[in-house]
């Protein structure tokens, strides 16, 4: 591991936490949301990445959507929290176990907006359950459809069922972002060269009503020409 490699993984791991710590503090969804967003600023800043909006005049303003994002990075999450800035959108992010139990971003993920997604349990109704609360809140929710990071040479990799199911149970709009950009690679650039200056490219796509059949997979890769 490289000196600079170190040095972000102590600013990471002081950012997360700090972070954290200032969420717990609050229960204003758009409170919430500027922290969030503060958060991924000072994130990518110190990796010197910038996110690059493409077709941004398709992004709504406001609204409920279950937002779709496919995943290579660990920060795919600040890269979306910087594309959604000048919007009202705001909800949980479905999160794995793993996270709410880690050292690292344990404290930021259970109180940032998120619902532990736990794949050991036999039973998923506390999981809908909570889905249904925070619409109710009038929040969307964000979802990586492919359910775990993409380490493959694919642009994607195959979809999770359960995002139909939570668009249809709950009568979301669709909303498909694709991050272009290997943001992996990206990552793996910055921790090796703190002086590079790397852009992020975040394409928005046409919503996909709830109703609409097709699956759901392939109406996201056509959406995207992958």
């Amino acid at each position: 591991m490289t000196f600079n490699a170190i040095k972000q993984a102590l600013y990471g791991l002081y950012l997360t936490n700090s972070f954290g710590f200032r969420l717990s503090r609050t229960d204003d969804p758009m409170e919430k949301k500027r922290l969030r967003h503060a958060y991924s600023a000072a994130q990518l800043k110190m990796l010197n990445i910038t996110v690059k909006i493409e077709n941004e005049e398709k992004l709504p303003k406001e609204g409920q959507y279950l937002i779709l994002i496919n995943h290579r990075s660990i920060i795919d999450p600040p890269i979306v929290e910087i594309a959604l800035k000048d919007t009202n959108i705001f909800g949980p992010w479905i999160s794995k176990k793993e996270l709410y139990n880690s050292f690292f971003f344990g404290l930021f993920v259970r109180h940032a907006g998120s619902i532990l997604l736990d794949r050991e349990k036999s039973q998923m109704s506390g999981f809908f359950a909570d889905i249904k609360e925070a619409v109710k809140r009038g929040e969307s929710i964000f979802i990586f459809p492919e359910g775990t990071r993409n380490k493959t040479t694919e642009s994607l990799t195959t979809f999770k069922e359960g995002s139909r199911i939570i668009a249809l149970k709950n009568r979301l709009p669709i909303l498909p972002l694709y991050i272009q950009t290997d943001a992996g690679k990206v990552l793996k650039n910055a921790l090796d060269d703190a002086s590079l200056k790397q852009e992020v490219r975040l394409v928005v796509g046409e919503i996909i009503d709830y109703k609409d059949k097709t699956n759901l997979e392939d109406k996201y890769r056509e959406i995207f020409s992958l």
